[in-house]
């Protein structure tokens, strides 16, 4: 259960099988979808297409498991992970920020690497969620409700090798992540939202470059 299911939901499952639901206010939604795939699969033995997709997806559970962040599912050539459920995490934002932009530089490696035209795009979306398990055979955590549906619509009006959020992740990432406006954009079922790109987080001096720094300029 515990390869498959967060600790904490696997032991409530283990104690109360059946349903489990819960709310969770403050969560960051990742879709990741790469792009490329269907024709590179369209041109490789099935055999190739499994093993560079499993690489892949290896790279981005490593990542997962680096930071306070869960692995939701997979869905084709699709990614979905979330962070602020089950467990609460006051830097939800910042962990998913963390993990997107670790995703993307991964898979710009691995096809250079390969010699392969594969790009990720990437949506964020923050607000609350359902989370649980439903139903009775092969049991699976998901999330669901607006925030859900949101991310998808970030990553789906992305742009290949571009991270996507909206204004409500870019308000808790102002300051601490390189952000540039997209702008206005007309997302599927929401209308004209206001969106963002997410560059990068900001280089951080240890203490005795940055103190080095002041006393060289000190105006700054």
């Amino acid at each position: 259960l515990h390869s498959m299911l967060p600790r904490s939901v696997a032991e409530e499952l283990k104690e109360n099988p059946g349903t489990i639901a819960q709310r969770h206010d403050e969560v960051s939604v990742l879709f990741v979808d790469l792009v490329g795939f269907t024709e590179l699969s369209g041109r490789m033995a099935p055999e190739a297409v499994i093993e560079m997709l499993n690489r892949v997806f290896s790279a981005f559970d490593d990542a997962v498991e680096r930071l306070p962040v869960e692995k939701i599912k997979t869905i084709g050539d699709a990614y979905m992970a979330a962070s602020g459920a089950p467990e609460p995490h006051a830097d939800h934002a910042g962990a998913i920020a963390d993990l997107a932009l670790e995703i993307r530089d991964q898979v710009r490696l691995l096809a250079r690497d390969d010699g392969l035209p594969l790009e990720v795009r990437i949506g964020i979306h923050s607000g609350e969620v359902m989370a649980g398990v439903i139903g009775r055979r092969k049991p699976a955590y998901d999330l669901w409700g607006d925030t859900v549906n949101t991310a998808s619509r970030m990553e789906a009006s992305g742009v290949p090798g571009r991270i996507q959020v909206s204004e409500a992740t870019a308000r808790l990432l102002r300051g601490h992540y390189q952000l540039a406006p997209r702008g206005p954009v007309e997302i599927a079922g929401k209308g004209v939202m206001e969106t963002w790109f997410l560059e990068g987080a900001p280089v951080r001096m240890d203490p005795q470059a940055a103190q080095a720094e002041a006393v060289r300029h000190p105006s700054r």
